[in-house]
């Protein structure tokens, strides 16, 4: 196809309907009423001779095809956003930049404190502001760039963004040093089974995936206690006989202070692959190169290229 039939803006549209999967929402973004919307979207569907995009209960679904496209589109909008507006080069030690991060709790929990101690040593005067990635509003705040990094398990950021894997954590059972189960070196199924459990929720992750494979395998758990997030688990185990399942690297940031230990899982879960998320307005900006280099270094399990993130059938990250 010769590109001179291909109007910018109607990949503008694309690219938007790629992120918010309703016409709706895609036309308020851009400012385009509803009607020119659709009309857009039929044209590029004429112009491609694909329909793109079908609708389903929960949105507009991308076709094959259209998620092929999705990352090129993507990359060639904000290269010619970025050579429109080009920015000068970043330097960490002089710089008042803010960034704003996007993190579960269990996120806060692992990199900030080692992160703010970096940020003191290498660039005294950038801030951080972290935001919650169970927000509705997480895509919308990225594609408009109040958003620098999302960091996570994060399975509705699959399409769309750039992504670069950090490590991957297995899930452990997490509970307090004086429980009754913590003279076992090894938990068996019957005790994992027999004994009261705190569900961890954790909205807006992927953890959820660790009830799915529980399900999967017929196992019940004892529920005493279901908590939204992470945040209080600690404490709770602390005081309590529950236990819980949590992600490895929370266990690690607070078995020493509040007294707690961890045993391995007496049946199989997928490991969980956390990943950094950007957006493509971004993908050049000299500051977020220089963060997304210093996180990677800093938690990445091993060096890796960035590459465009993609819907099933890629595995979510956990």
């Amino acid at each position: 196809m010769d590109l001179s039939e291909i109007d910018l803006n109607l990949l503008r549209v694309f690219h938007q309907l790629m992120l918010d999967r309703r016409v709706s929402s895609a036309a308020e973004t851009l400012g385009l009423s509803q009607p020119a919307t659709s009309n857009a979207l039929r044209r590029l569907r004429d112009l491609l001779g694909d329909e793109l995009f079908l609708r389903t209960p929960q949105g507009m679904e991308p076709t094959p095809y259209a998620l092929q496209l999705a990352g090129p589109v993507s990359l060639a909008l904000s290269t010619l956003h970025e050579a429109l507006n080009a920015r000068s080069s970043f330097d960490p030690t002089a710089s008042q930049r803010s960034f704003t991060l996007a993190l579960s709790d269990v996120g806060e929990i692992y990199f900030l404190p080692e992160l703010m101690q970096v940020l003191a040593e290498q660039a005294p005067g950038v801030t951080l502001r972290a935001v919650a990635v169970a927000d509705e509003a997480l895509k919308e705040d990225l594609v408009g760039g109040r958003i620098d990094l999302a960091l996570g398990l994060l399975p509705q950021l699959q399409a769309g963004f750039f992504q670069q894997a950090l490590f991957r954590q297995r899930y452990v059972c997490l509970l307090r040093q004086g429980h009754a189960l913590a003279r076992k070196t090894r938990l068996s199924l019957a005790d994992f089974g027999a004994a009261q459990h705190v569900r961890v929720q954790a909205t807006g992750t992927g953890h959820g995936r660790v009830d799915e494979a529980l399900a999967r395998r017929g196992v019940q758990r004892h529920i005493r206690l279901t908590v939204p997030h992470y945040v209080a688990l600690g404490h709770v185990l602390a005081t309590t006989e529950l236990l819980a399942i949590v992600p490895e690297r929370f266990a690690q940031r607070v078995c020493q202070p509040l007294g707690l230990t961890t045993r391995t899982l007496p049946l199989a879960i997928e490991d969980s692959a956390i990943h950094q998320f950007w957006h493509a307005r971004l993908h050049r900006d000299p500051a977020n190169q220089w963060l997304r280099a210093l996180i990677a270094s800093r938690f990445g399990a091993a060096a890796g290229k960035p590459r465009t993130a993609r819907p099933a059938p890629t595995r979510p990250a956990a």
